[in-house]
């Protein structure tokens, strides 16, 4: 599909457009999306299970940081209008 480096030298011209043209110029578009589906297959993708689990993990990390930050934001709170205001 690629020759060794070429991936390289295209993402290289992606990046400074003034390098003999973009990717899009150089393989045109119809091309570039059949070449990203492609490489879209060997991404490894995660499970629904794992997907899941990362989901919820990551919505329980949310709402412990929310607790956390609001308990300080409280304290602090208290602490201003007891002595400052």
């Amino acid at each position: 599909m690629f020759r060794r480096g070429a991936l390289v030298t295209k993402m290289a011209r992606f990046i400074n457009p003034k390098a003999q043209g973009t990717v899009l110029q150089n393989m045109g578009i119809v091309n570039y999306l059949k070449e990203t589906k492609g490489e879209m297959k060997h991404v490894s993708w995660p499970s629904q299970r794992q997907t899941v689990f990362f989901t919820v993990i990551i919505i329980i990390i949310s709402f412990a940081t929310s607790a956390f930050l609001g308990f300080f934001d409280f304290v602090f709170t208290f602490l201003l209008r007891l002595f400052v205001i």
